[in-house]
C-alpha cells in the first residue's frame, strides 16, 4: 500500500509540473509581483521589491531595491537580487524567495532604517482589467492633507521587434486646499530601457508625513513569445 501510495504521489507531481509547463509555453512570459516594503522614518528613503517565476526554468527569483527619494534615484548599491537554483514547487508563488533574500541581507535593510510597517499610503490603485493608456490622466486626492493630483504618463517607443527601446516621464500637477498649484516632471525621458514596450501607473503611494509621492510603474518587456511584466518607480519629493 505504501508503494502504490508513493507512486500515486509521483504521478501527481509528474502531472502538476506538465500542467505548469504547458501554462508556461502557451503563456510565454511571467509576470512579476510588487511588494512596498516601507520607508524610512524620516519618509526620504524607499524601499520596494518584486518576486516571480522564470516561465521557461521555473526558477523563482525575487529583487529587492533601495531608493533616495529626493534624488529619484538608487542609493549606491541599492539592489540585491536572487534567483533560486531549482523549479518552485507545486503551489508556490516565489514569494518564500523574497522572504529569503531580505533575511539573508538584514544589514542591507537595516543600513537604511526601512521600516516594513512603514508601507505608502495608497492614493491610486489602477484596475486591472481598464490600467491608463499612454497620454490618459488619472486624478486623485491625498484626503489627509486635502491636496488633488493630476498625473500623465508621457511615453516614446523607439524602433521595433528585438530592437525596441523606450522612455516615459509623468506631468504631474498638484493643487492645494488653498488654490496652489504646483507642476512637476517625474522621471527622466532621456532614459531609454532596451527591451521595454510600454509603461503603465499601477499605484500612486504617500509616506505617513504626505511629503514622498511614489509612483509604480508597471513595465512590459519583450520576452521569446510575448511579454514578461517587470516593477519599478518613480519618486518625489513634495
Amino acid at each position: 500500500m505504501a508503494s502504490k501510495g508513493k507512486s500515486m504521489l509521483l504521478k501527481k507531481t509528474i502531472l502538476i509540473i506538465f500542467v505548469l509547463t504547458c501554462v508556461s509555453a502557451l503563456w510565454g512570459g511571467d509576470t512579476a509581483s510588487f511588494v512596498d516594503l516601507g520607508f524610512s522614518p524620516d519618509g526620504r528613503t524607499y524601499m520596494f521589491g518584486q518576486y516571480g517565476v522564470l516561465s521557461q526554468s521555473l526558477k523563482p527569483w525575487a529583487e529587492v531595491f533601495v531608493v533616495d527619494v529626493r534624488s529619484n534615484n538608487f542609493v549606491q548599491n541599492g539592489k540585491i537580487s536572487f534567483t533560486q537554483n531549482s523549479p518552485i514547487k507545486a503551489g508556490q508563488d516565489g514569494s518564500g524567495v523574497l522572504y529569503q533574500l531580505i533575511n539573508n541581507n538584514s544589514g542591507f535593510v537595516n543600513r537604511y532604517g526601512i521600516n516594513f510597517q512603514n508601507q505608502g499610503l495608497p492614493l491610486y490603485i489602477a484596475r486591472d482589467e481598464n490600467p491608463p493608456m499612454n497620454g490618459e490622466i488619472i486624478d486623485f486626492r491625498d484626503f489627509v492633507s486635502g491636496k488633488s493630483y493630476r498625473a500623465e504618463l508621457v511615453s516614446t517607443v523607439f524602433n521595433s521587434g528585438s530592437s525596441i527601446s523606450s522612455s516615459f516621464y509623468i506631468n504631474l500637477e498638484s493643487r492645494s486646499p488653498n488654490g496652489q498649484v504646483k507642476n512637476y516632471t517625474v522621471g527622466n525621458p532621456q532614459i531609454k530601457r532596451p527591451q521595454t514596450a510600454s509603461y503603465n501607473i499601477k499605484k500612486v503611494l504617500i509616506d505617513a508625513d504626505g511629503e514622498s509621492l511614489i509612483f509604480v510603474i508597471e513595465m512590459k518587456k519583450i520576452a521569446e513569445n510575448s511579454h514578461d511584466i517587470r516593477y519599478m518607480i518613480e519618486a518625489l519629493r513634495l
